[in-house]
């Protein structure tokens, strides 16, 4: 007699799907419950949490060099080894939920910026309080709650770097996910220590879940920075549906990345989204070796995009070289590439 299991496995799925089936249609049981009730967004800033696990490593390609300290005190530490060139840029990379520096989204930017001259590369490490440990729900939970707290302690490296000589203009922060959220408190920090604003954010796919419907302190938005952009790839997935930065891009519909969209049985479990989710730190990577790579289309909605209805309007670059000139929103296509190769 064959086993029902199976069977009564997947109408479970469907009905549980159904029960929030306009996310579920889209991003699945896991996304369901991150929109839901089910999960307690807590943005709490009195608790003066302790980060001092999170750690920060330091890249200089052209001198083959490369050390780590945990954050806090990191630059003294740094500086005592190696004598920082304070006319090099900053570039600075926070993961996201679930990150460690050893995973992809770390080594797609490292591999970005190998080659790149006059910069020094850093990347947070912030696995200690943002890994999978717990479960998802709890894990993500303990994820947003330690968010500020790492922002905070992220603004005050920043401060650190500027004291030590390095000029605001000279540095950009790039982040995925809740990093990217993570860098929003930030840039907040540093101005409040500094009158200066970092020069440029680059937010890539904004962690949506407890940060979406959030007031507007808590999210990566314009004004933080000299200039802020952000890129949409899974907006109200794992990615923010917000639209706050002086330019937001939407990479294709801004929601499932061509090569991700797999149909309804994969709906039903994360992969669409966490495809498309990941896809957003490659997309961006991309550009940092090709310069004007993507062009961008400011447009009113991806269906005017698409249809071609936008083709008129005002044009700039997305992605590494994108000038900052440009306001509002932008849409790219990403058919005349072949980044997945």
């Amino acid at each position: 007699m064959l086993s029902m299991e199976p069977l009564l496995y997947f109408i479970s799925a469907f009905l549980f799907v159904n029960v929030n089936a306009n996310w579920a249609a889209d991003y699945g049981p896991f996304k369901t419950v991150l929109y839901s009730d089910w999960i307690t967004c807590d943005h709490n800033k009195s608790l003066d949490l302790n980060v001092n696990e999170a750690a920060v490593y330091l890249y200089d390609f052209q001198n083959n060099f490369n050390l780590s300290y945990p954050i806090d005190g990191a630059v003294t530490a740094f500086t005592k080894t190696y004598n920082l060139d304070v006319t090099r840029r900053i570039i600075l990379f926070v993961p996201g939920y679930k990150s460690h520096i050893i995973k992809s989204a770390s080594e797609i930017i490292r591999n970005a910026f190998k080659d790149m001259p006059n910069i020094y590369l850093m990347i947070i490490d912030h696995s200690a309080y943002t890994s999978a440990q717990g479960g998802k729900l709890k894990s993500y939970e303990r994820s947003v709650l330690y968010s500020y707290y790492l922002g905070v302690a992220i603004g005050n490296l920043l401060v650190d770097l500027r004291i030590y000589g390095f000029p605001s203009q000279n540095m950009h922060c790039i982040g995925h996910s809740l990093g990217s959220q993570m860098l929003g408190h930030a840039a907040v920090g540093y101005f409040n220590r500094t009158a200066e604003k970092v020069w440029r954010i680059t937010g890539i796919d904004p962690a949506g879940p407890c940060f979406s419907n959030a007031l507007i302190q808590e999210q990566l938005r314009s004004g933080v920075a000299s200039y802020v952009e952000v890129y949409h790839c899974n907006a109200g997935g794992l990615g923010s549906t917000s639209v706050l930065a002086d330019t937001d891009f939407f990479i294709n519909n801004g929601k499932i990345q061509p090569h991700c969209d797999a149909g309804f049985l994969s709906s039903l479990g994360d992969s669409e989204s966490k495809c498309s989710h990941k896809s957003c730190v490659k997309y961006w990577a991309e550009t940092v070796n090709n310069p004007g790579w993507y062009l961008a289309w400011k447009c009113d909605s991806y269906k005017e995009f698409s249809h071609g209805k936008c083709s008129r309007n005002e044009v700039t670059i997305a992605g590494y070289s994108n000038p900052g000139n440009a306001t509002g929103t932008f849409y790219v296509s990403t058919n005349s590439y072949k980044v997945f190769d």
